[in-house]
Parts: structure tokens; C-alpha cells; sequence
């Protein structure tokens, strides 16, 4: 059988793997130095935990798991009808399926807070780095398996949250080098509309086709508006928020003529000068979109995304937004939250794209040093001098076959772009200085185990 992957999936080999964890490595630092706290959640949920969410089409994007042993069950003929039913829509059947992979972080991280509510200091401030999977159709950008980096904080209305986590965005892409547009509206402004347009019980309809403007364009969005059964007046309504331009402020005084007399608008708006003053605080440059919805129900005040400023490829590489009652649905009522979630394997897409990852990460190894020997007693001499080197946190490698001449030695060293080669001999058995090579730049020199380690590091 010829061996293959899922559709969605990748593997990632030793020189990818180096690149994301540059990447991983700097979010990591970056949450931990905001005072973020590490937390893991299961793969699998139970299905209900994740159902009801994320809106119809999330809901449909959810991988769902069959029930383990199911052959065995005695209610073959309700298994069936179950299955039947199942094809012809989309519904949840504990006789089915009690499981599903996690489609996010944040839901999972409801779940867990309500779970461990007595045991967490409130505010409680979480990163977590996990594998996420949705059932979608892959394409450039787009995986069926994929890695979420999020930061979040629960159990605090203030919005002193939102700016930390902007301040928390523009350091980390500034880390990154990558040139960036962090975006944000208000769910409070999209509710407004709604109710401008006398279309109140619309809104996830109107807010979904919304979010959409950039990939299907003003025609998309106002065709869409029309088969959810959205009137002509009020599409017409909705036309200036498809067209809006100018500068934040200028945006602002549209609101506040448009949606200014209703109390989500007011609400909304205070709220969003509230972050464009703060943010000049921060020296962070943030832009007001009006048609970001973010299409996921649990948004209900803030809303972000970023995409990358340069390149052909410029996705959406973060989201994320304030959510008042998502705890309340596991039965914690009035737990105000909000967070963002980093997409690690499109920010790796871009930035590969760009070739904006550093020569140490692209170029030169993690192994810092590799052994060379001729015989058996020099190689046992290495593994001496390797554990040295490792007691001093210096990466390094012996190599492991006496019998191949010092040229294969090299050779190797060379394909697996390893920075310096130390070569041992029986004249560096006797003397104890050992002759060094650095790979890149040709230059040699000898030196004692106390001079090397200090070289090294």
C-alpha cells in the first residue's frame, strides 16, 4: 500500500519543525510575559460541549467521532435509522456519536473554567498552544488539522483587557517582523445595524454575510442578505457599512450619526473610542472595520483580526474578540471574557512566503557542535567531552559510526548545516586541546575544554 495523509493534514520535518518553534517560541514568551498561564484541554469533547456554539455552519465543520464498539450494540435497526436520518441533515445522535474532535480553544476553555471555577484565581489569564480540527475543504491557507495559540482572560469586564491583548498582538508580529494590520469592530455596533434595519432577530444572518465582504465581494454579501431573507429596504440600509472608508475618526463620526441614537450604538461606540485613545498609549496601530463580524454566536463586544500587510497571501492569521456569557452555557452565569487566537500554520505560511525567517532558524542547525573521531578511543574521548558540553547547555552531537572515514564525518556536518565540527585525534588525547572548526565561516582554531565551552556558548 502506498502510504499517504489525510487531505488537510501535514507532516513537518525537522527543518519546518525549526521554524514553527521559532514562531511558538516567541507567542510562548510573549504570553507568559503578560501573565498568561499555560493550560491544556482533551482533543475529544463530548459532542455537546461543542454543538450550538459556533452558528449553523460552524456546527457543520465539527469532525464528529463514532462511538467505539459500536458493531457490538443491540439496537442495530435504531443504529440505522439513526444513520439514515444523519445523511439527510445535520443532527447529533448519542446512539451515533458522543464525541467530537475540539473545533477551538475557546469553547473547550469554558468548559474547563466552569469545571475548575473553585480551584482559579479570577481574573484567570490562560495561554494554551493545542491542534484544533474543523471538516472543511482544504485549500492554500485552509487545513483540516491545524494549531491554535490562544490568550485569554476571564472573570473582568474591563477593557484595559482588550488593550494588553493589542499590546500583546503588536509585540509579538513586531518579534516576528512581519508587517501586519490588526483590525477590530464592536458586536454592540453590528447589533445597531440590526436594529436599524428593523431585523433584529437577523443579526447572526446579517453578521455572517458581513464578514464575508472580502471574499465574495458587495454583490456576494448583498445576495446572500437576500436568501436569508433579509428585505430590499434594508439591504439598501446597509449599503454605506459595505462602502465604509476613511480614517478611524471619520468612521466614528459615521457611527455616531448612523446608530448614535440607539443604546447598543452608544454603548458600542464609547467602547471603540475608548480603544483608539488608549491604543496611541500603547504605540500600537489599529484600524476600525465595520464589516468585521467575526461569524462565531459567542462574540458580544469587541471583535479582532489580523492579516498580514505585504505578499500575495493575506489571510486572516488571528481572531478573536469579548464574550459576555460563553461560561453561562455550562451553567456560570455573568463570566465576562475576552481573548485571541494566533493562527501559528498560517503566520508560518506568510512568513515563509516572505522569507522573513532568520538566517539562525532557515540556515544553521539546532545541534551546535558535532564530534569527529578516528577510532574507538577518540570517539569514547567525544562522549566525555559531549557531556561536558551538554552540562553547560551547549547542543551537541558524537558521531556514531567509527568506521566511516573523517570526509563522511564532514559531509555530514555539512548536510545537517551544524555551525562548528570538533575534531579529536591522538594528538588531542594527549594534549587536550581540541581543534575547531567553524562550518560557515571556514575559521579554525585550538583550544582547551574550558576555552571551547566559553567559545561555544
Amino acid at each position: 500500500m502506498k502510504p499517504s495523509i489525510p487531505k488537510g493534514t501535514r507532516d513537518f520535518g525537522p527543518t519546518e519543525m525549526q521554524k514553527r518553534q521559532y514562531i511558538l517560541n516567541i507567542l510562548r514568551k510573549n504570553f507568559e510575559l503578560f501573565a498568561y498561564h499555560p493550560i491544556e484541554t482533551p482533543s475529544m469533547e463530548n459532542i455537546t460541549t461543542l454543538t450550538g456554539k459556533y452558528g449553523e455552519e460552524g456546527d457543520q465543520l465539527i469532525f464528529k467521532i463514532l462511538n467505539s464498539r459500536i458493531h457490538e450494540s443491540k439496537q442495530k435497526e435504531l443504529l440505522r435509522k439513526e444513520f439514515e436520518l444523519s445523511l439527510d441533515s445535520s443532527r447529533n445522535s448519542e446512539e451515533l456519536t458522543e464525541k467530537a474532535l475540539r473545533y477551538d480553544l475557546t469553547v473547550p476553555f469554558a468548559r474547563y473554567v466552569v469545571m475548575n471555577q473553585h480551584q482559579l484565581t479570577f481574573p484567570f489569564k490562560r495561554y494554551q498552544i493545542q491542534p484544533v480540527w474543523r471538516a472543511d475543504r482544504p485549500q492554500k491557507g485552509r487545513y483540516r488539522e491545524f494549531y491554535q495559540c490562544d490568550a485569554d482572560v476571564i472573570g473582568s469586564n474591563s477593557l484595559i483587557n482588550e488593550l494588553e491583548l493589542i499590546s500583546l498582538m503588536d509585540k509579538s508580529f513586531k518579534e516576528l517582523n512581519l508587517p501586519v494590520i490588526i483590525k477590530f469592530n464592536n458586536r454592540k455596533i453590528l447589533t445597531a445595524i440590526a436594529e436599524l434595519v428593523n431585523e433584529q432577530e437577523k443579526i447572526i444572518d446579517i453578521t455572517v454575510a458581513i464578514d464575508k465582504l472580502d471574499k465574495i465581494g458587495k454583490e456576494g454579501v448583498n445576495k446572500e442578505l437576500l436568501e436569508k431573507g433579509i428585505s430590499n429596504a434594508a439591504i439598501e440600509t446597509l449599503q454605506p457599512l459595505l462602502n465604509f472608508k476613511g480614517s478611524n475618526i471619520e468612521k466614528v463620526d459615521i457611527l455616531k450619526k448612523l446608530i448614535g441614537n440607539t443604546d447598543a450604538g452608544k454603548s458600542g461606540i464609547a467602547e471603540i473610542e475608548y480603544i483608539l485613545t488608549n491604543a496611541k498609549v500603547l504605540f500600537a496601530e489599529v484600524e476600525l472595520d465595520i464589516t468585521l463580524a467575526r461569524g462565531l454566536n459567542y462574540y458580544t463586544g469587541t471583535i479582532f483580526e489580523v492579516k498580514a500587510n505585504a505578499g500575495t497571501f493575506t489571510p486572516s492569521i488571528l481572531g478573536g474578540g469579548r464574550y459576555d456569557d460563553l461560561t453561562g452555557i455550562f451553567g456560570l452565569k455573568n463570566m465576562s471574557g475576552v481573548g485571541i487566537s494566533f493562527g501559528i500554520d498560517r503566520i508560518y505560511d506568510v512568513i515563509n512566503e516572505l522569507n522573513l525567517f532568520p538566517e539562525s532558524v532557515t540556515k544553521l542547525s539546532s545541534i551546535k557542535v558535532l564530534f569527529t573521531h578516528f577510532d574507538e578511543a577518540t570517539q569514547n574521548h567525544c562522549l566525555k567531552l559531549s557531556a561536558e558540553l551538554r552540562d553547560n547547555n551547549i547542543s551537541c552531537e558524537v558521531y556514531p559510526d567509527v568506521t566511516k572515514k573523517l570526509s563522511k564525518q564532514f559531509e555530514y556536518a555539512n548536510k545537517k548545516n551544524i555551525e562548528f565540527v570538533c575534531t579529536v585525534g591522538s594528538d588531542e588525547l594527549a594534549t587536550e586541546i581540541y581543534a575547531i572548526k567553524n562550518m560557515i565561516t571556514g575559521e579554525q582554531k585550538k583550544l582547551n575544554i574550558t576555552e571551547l565551552v566559553a567559545e561555544l556558548k
